[in-house]
């Protein structure tokens, strides 16, 4: 990045000193909260919170969330609820043309605790002591807890709980042997894939890659290739919200190498994977690839039989159906999609609102394809709801994909009320 965004002490030109003695904080906040600080600055120049989102996209380096995103961190980081991470940090003092220190003095991030983790990666600590096997039905029953728990709490709220244990299931995987150290290293890599999924709702890109990473190396530890599998049909899936169509193709297709000894579950998933993939890149042939994959896969659901407890949403109703109209969707093929939206969501629990969520603002995208405004902003008010209520940033990324769909009614009232609906997400100035 450029010399305003180094660190204080960096060697920088002598006019960026000065705009930085400009804008430098005044000495009476210097010890104020931070997202107290931020919020001030920002008024101070007289900047919206969208107009703040913009500018840290701006900042940013390589992939970021999506302004809409954007703009609900910077409530959530203003509020002091979520602490920021290093590199929001870095955008922060470029947009304020000042650097870190100036602006968050002697606060450490606490969210890069998460990122402490990566030092047990390399050397957890000593645990001393044998490993009681029963160790592992504790943490195996804690983790199916906690994604009873995400749904109910949000993507962000369980993380610094997960992390401790993840921590403590590798000091524990490290002190076992034999069978036990496989299992507790399989079950690390179930806690690091469910961190990763939390970042990836919560829109935190860079530390879901790194929590998926993670996962994979802790699945190759427990030498189970059906988990080892699973976990490249988990980061295929990070990289289909990233709309990396050709890296979620290399990924499922690195699942399915060795198919012949994979269980019937791994084989569904990563075979509805590659259709995503296939989606995302598009061509001629596309349609008809994405049916061959999804019916193969289909052909498969009933000769699942297996003690693994993850993977299992494939066994839930209208699985393939809805990875089925997601991709029409993503193809242009509104008419097939509704169709089998129609079909889907009346059938689906209530208590999946991130889901459902996700889903309709999907519905709502083929019907802007297809021409009905009305009802796709109809649908979105609904998306909307539930976005600012879960802090979904999935659903925020569905929502401005529709927002790109209803650009030709963008000065009509359709598209005015869509527009408010998403400024109205990140709140007030």
């Amino acid at each position: 990045m450029g010399s305003t965004r180094g660190h204080a002490g960096a060697s920088v030109p002598a006019d960026t000193k000065r705009r930085r003695e400009v804008h430098a904080l005044p000495a009476d906040r210097e010890h104020d909260a931070p997202g107290a600080r931020l919020r001030a600055e920002r008024r101070r120049r007289h900047w919206d919170k969208p107009e703040m989102a913009r500018r840290l996209g701006r900042a940013l380096t390589g992939s970021h969330p999506s302004i809409t995103t954007l703009i609900s961190y910077v409530k959530r980081w203003e509020s002091g609820k979520v602490d920021i991470s290093e590199r929001y940090r870095l955008a922060y003092a470029a947009a304020f043309d000042t650097n870190v220190d100036e602006l968050f003095g002697n606060d450490e991030p606490s969210g890069d605790l998460v990122y402490a983790g990566s030092a047990e990666v390399i050397a957890p600590r000593r645990h001393s002591g044998p490993v009681a096997p029963e160790l592992a039905d504790y943490f195996r029953d804690q983790l199916a807890g906690h994604y009873t728990a995400d749904r109910h709490l949000g993507s962000l709220r369980l993380i610094p709980t997960a992390v401790t244990q993840y921590q403590l299931l590798c000091e524990l995987a490290n002190a076992a042997d034999g069978r036990l150290r496989h299992t507790m290293w399989a079950l690390a890599a179930g806690y690091s894939a469910f961190i990763g999924w939390l970042y990836q709702d919560g829109g935190d890109v860079d530390r879901s890659v790194y929590w998926h990473d993670v996962m994979i190396e802790r699945a190759h530890r427990s030498l189970d290739p059906q988990l080892v599998g699973f976990s490249l049909h988990n980061k295929a899936m990070l990289h289909a919200d990233m709309l990396d169509g050709p890296g979620v193709v290399d990924l499922a297709r690195a699942a399915l190498v060795h198919e012949s000894i994979l269980a019937p579950k791994v084989r569904v998933l990563a075979l509805q994977q590659t259709a995503h993939g296939t989606s995302l890149v598009g061509g001629d042939d596309a349609r008809d690839e994405c049916d061959r994959l999804l019916d193969d896969a289909a052909g498969l659901l009933d000769r699942i039989d297996d003690p693994y407890p993850w993977g299992s949403a494939c066994l839930t109703p209208h699985y393939l159906d809805v990875q089925r109209a997601t991709c029409y969707g993503r193809l242009g093929l509104a008419d097939e999609a509704l169709t089998v939206w129609g079909r889907v969501l009346p059938a689906m629990s209530a208590g999946a609102r991130r889901d459902v969520g996700v889903f309709r603002a999907r519905q709502a995208q083929a019907l802007a394809m297809r021409g009905e405004p009305e009802q796709a902003v109809q649908i979105a008010g609904e998306v909307v709801t539930l976005a600012e209520e879960t802090g979904s940033a999935r659903m925020a990324r569905e929502l401005q994909a529709l927002e790109t769909h209803m650009r030709p009614w963008a000065k009509e009232a359709p598209g005015r009320e869509l527009g408010l609906m998403l400024a109205s997400m990140g709140g007030t100035t």
